[in-house]
């Protein structure tokens, strides 16, 4: 009786937060978790949930290693530090989104978030939405005020988010590491991350009341090109059921070879094309700034401060002249021939991509020539046996002029400016919002929350938007009419 009074009290007063304001206990990899609620009545948050080791010291450069077991019941009220990244000054994104609230950067970075309605009901069989946020695979995090997971619960489905190593500390080739593990070589770090995230939800998301038989991955920008990228590797089979690519392009066909400087991979920016690296030249490409810096074993790379080996590519470029792998910007997965055995358009081309249904679109802003890249991308899935649904989104976000710093860059329906309307996240903007943003939120939202019950963004019945087809090149155009009320429809914003 002693014991069970003692874990009661325990369960009561965690951290000295009300039991009124946390959620039930649940048993997962690691131990114990209590969470809390949110401004929703109803929703509960679990935050900074570890889902594998430190990826420091000797787990640098090194695939997800077992989380550390903790000891009673770790009350998860705060997010994890965000990975380690180059510091953020007011002006442009970093005034859009609200930073300055969030845990320091540090390499100690694999935590994760889960918002639910259901939590400790293993049959309740909610559909699980898994997000990955987006930054060029060189800064961000998976709690950004924009990413708030509380509508997506609200809706009666699991929110995941997490963080992910970045930079050099998430895509890092090296001869001695691959001599150290010759089988599973690669330089994938922040990949094999996102991967174990969706292991991790196979293993423990029936503890939030989710069903790991009906996942969506979802992400924007350099979170969608990651969603690529998962659809294109073999270690990801049969953890995910339906995917939607944000602003990170579509189907990037062959190009003649008089067509230079152009490439098979879209970045997702409207920038330029790069070619991805194979593993080989990033090994040697990044062994040639280690060795200058005169750090010429992995123990003495491992051994490096954080700010040595995040600073380095830099300083290399302006001593140097020269560039490496890790001044790319933004980062692209290396083909690996283990996380990644192709390109995410050779594996569309070649039909090994995976066989789920899509969610995909852009930005009436975003730069270069999305629209025409995932109207191909929609066609290949057609002749592939697949759907894929295409949208646009294009409300130009209202300003007050009292953020100069802000909309002298950001103007329009810019890029990453729809994920306050798929978050149904506005309330944390400083933009003036009207009622019609309001109303085309929540009917973002729905959309985005039926394709990861139903496979479909209109529901179980279906509706008028249809899956893009080589007869009916419709898009979904999320908008506004003159009077900032909600006008959405379907269209070809590609028609002449």
């Amino acid at each position: 009786m002693r014991k069970l009074l003692t874990v009661v009290a325990v369960m009561l007063t965690v951290a000295g937060v009300s039991a009124k304001n946390q959620g039930p206990v649940l048993s997962i990899e690691g131990g114990q978790i209590q969470g809390v609620s949110t401004d929703i009545k109803g929703v509960t948050v679990y935050r900074g949930i570890p889902f594998a080791a430190p990826p420091t010291g000797q787990n640098r450069w090194r695939a997800p290693q077992p989380v550390v077991p903790w000891d009673g019941v770790k009350l998860c009220d705060t997010f994890g530090h965000p990975p380690f990244q180059a510091a953020h000054y007011p002006g442009g994104y970093t005034t859009e989104w609200g930073y300055g609230d969030e845990a320091p950067y540090s390499e100690d970075c694999l935590y994760l978030n889960v918002w639910t309605k259901k939590p400790g009901k293993p049959g309740a069989k909610l559909p699980v939405a898994i997000w990955i946020f987006g930054g060029g695979m060189r800064e961000g995090w998976g709690s950004e005020p924009e990413f708030d997971g509380q509508e997506w619960a609200d809706k009666d489905v699991v929110l995941v988010s997490f963080n992910y190593r970045v930079g050099p500390f998430g895509f890092f080739a090296h001869p001695e590491i691959s001599a150290e593990d010759p089988e599973h070589a690669t330089g994938n770090w922040g990949m094999l991350d996102q991967i174990e995230v969706m292991k991790w939800v196979q293993k423990n998301i029936e503890q939030f009341g989710g069903d790991p038989d009906n996942v969506m991955i979802f992400g924007q920008s350099a979170g969608s090109r990651s969603v690529k990228f998962l659809c294109s590797s073999p270690l990801t089979k049969g953890l995910f059921n339906k995917a939607v690519i944000m602003s990170g392009s579509g189907l990037v066909k062959p190009q003649p070879a008089s067509a230079a400087g152009t490439s098979r991979v879209g970045m997702g920016f409207g920038m330029p094309q790069q070619s991805q690296t194979k593993l080989a030249d990033a090994e040697q490409s990044i062994k040639d700034v280690m060795d200058w810096a005169n750090l010429k074993t992995l123990s003495q790379m491992r051994n490096a401060s954080t700010e040595t080996i995040f600073s380095l590519a830099t300083i290399y470029t302006q001593v140097t002249g020269k560039r490496s792998t890790l001044s790319q910007s933004p980062i692209s997965p290396y083909i690996d021939n283990y996380t990644l055995p192709e390109s995410f358009d050779d594996a569309c081309l070649d039909g090994s991509l995976a066989q789920v249904p899509y969610l995909i679109g852009y930005t009436l802003n975003d730069a270069g020539n999305m629209g025409t890249q995932i109207v191909d991308f929609c066609l290949n899935r057609e002749e592939m046996g697949g759907k894929a649904w295409a949208y646009q989104f294009a409300r130009p976000l209202p300003d007050d002029g009292k953020h100069p710093e802000v909309t002298q860059r950001l103007r329009g329906a810019f890029h990453s400016s729809d994920l306050w309307f798929v978050f149904k996240s506005l309330k944390h903007c400083w933009r003036p919002w009207t009622e019609g943003d309001w109303d085309l939120s929540e009917k973002m939202l729905t959309a985005w929350s039926n394709f990861a019950k139903y496979s479909d963004p209109e529901g179980p019945d279906g509706g008028e938007w249809q899956p893009l087809t080589d007869s009916n090149r419709q898009f979904m155009i999320f908008k506004l009419d003159e009077n900032d009320k909600e006008n959405s429809g379907l269209g070809n914003p590609l028609a002449k």
